[in-house]
């Protein structure tokens, strides 16, 4: 693979340690639609970072923002330490742009496509030329590069898409829904770009889709009505709202759970009778694992209960989103 596609140095916002995306107060109102109400980003450099939300979350408007094709009604964003607004141009060189579903000439070839888009940007003929051809290898699409863009399917489409949006060079890779038009089979291929592009360029996109945040983001920030709810790695995001134990027990269970509820390590309980079973299974919320762990084992000797099973069991992104946003889900894809 080209390397020279993946080497990057950092502009000033890295250098001081400040976000390669910092996002501060970010409001925009269509008329009486408020879409974003108070957005707060913080999208650390060379990560891949997962913006979620259901569709009319705000995800496309902030977007926009970022890469200057819209201004916020109040409030402050800034790539690589420079202000969207105030400081577009400078912005724009930093920057990569994609949006949903890219439309192409027909008529051209791949590679065609690239070396268009290279004119954009100081460059030389051969630079052009040398970048083209690197890109099209990142994206697998060396071998297509001289066919007709009518002749590429979708996900064809978006490879090529990513590939046109890093011909400048940027230090920041923004992507719209990449793979949400997508077969299967295509989002992977999106998804092992991004992968490659971990560590090298921020790679900051939108989806609805949470199997492809679980499988490729270093960060997430989920986002309802507007507002973010939450954002953090995907480790501290899952253990911080998705740590619970199940638990199994034989017995009267009650006693058990009214000291459970009563316990510093465990944010709540919850019985799943069963039918015919003298088994009975909780869920427990807990705030601290081994302690909620030691806990459930001594109350349940205490109260001479059998302990069946108790066991760790980590909420998915699914769970942790529904959560966050009142199950709100929208048309979220698992």
């Amino acid at each position: 693979m080209a390397t020279n596609v993946l080497e990057r140095t950092y502009g000033p916002a890295a250098a001081t340690g400040a976000g390669a995306i910092v996002v501060q107060g970010l409001v925009k109102r269509f008329g009486a639609v408020t879409a974003l109400n108070g957005l707060d980003l913080d999208v650390p450099a060379g990560t891949v970072f997962g913006f979620l939300g259901p569709n009319g979350a705000g995800k496309t408007t902030a977007l926009s923002i970022l890469a200057g094709l819209a201004q916020p009604s109040e409030g402050e964003a800034r790539i690589c330490g420079y202000d969207v607004v105030r400081e577009g141009m400078a912005v724009r060189r930093r920057i990569g742009f994609l949006r949903q579903d890219p439309r192409f000439y027909t008529w051209m070839t791949g590679r065609e496509v690239l070396q268009f888009t290279g004119r954009f940007f100081d460059l030389t003929a051969a630079e052009i030329d040398r970048q083209a051809d690197a890109l099209l290898e990142l994206v697998d699409l060396s071998g297509a590069a001289r066919r007709k863009m009518g002749t590429y399917s979708g996900g064809m489409r978006q490879r090529l898409g990513i590939a046109q949006a890093l011909m400048g060079h940027p230090e920041v890779l923004l992507l719209d829904e990449p793979c949400s038009a997508l077969d299967p089979a295509g989002r992977r291929e999106v998804i092992e770009i991004m992968e490659r592009l971990r560590g090298t360029v921020t790679v900051f996109y939108s989806t609805h889709i949470l199997q492809d945040v679980e499988r490729v983001a270093d960060a997430v920030a989920i986002v309802s009505h507007g507002r973010r709810v939450l954002q953090g790695t995907m480790r501290e995001l899952l253990a911080a709202n998705g740590s619970t134990l199940a638990v199994e027990v034989e017995g009267n269970s009650a006693p058990l759970i009214a000291a459970l509820h009563h316990h510093p390590a465990i944010g709540g309980v919850s019985c799943e009778p069963r039918a015919g079973s003298p088994v009975q299974r909780l869920s427990v919320d807990v705030n601290d694992m081994e302690a909620a762990r030691r806990a459930v084992q001594a109350l349940a000797v205490q109260h001479d209960l059998l302990l069946v099973s108790c066991r760790p069991e980590q909420k998915t992104l699914e769970d942790v989103f529904l959560e966050l946003t009142g199950g709100d889900s929208g048309d979220i894809a698992a």
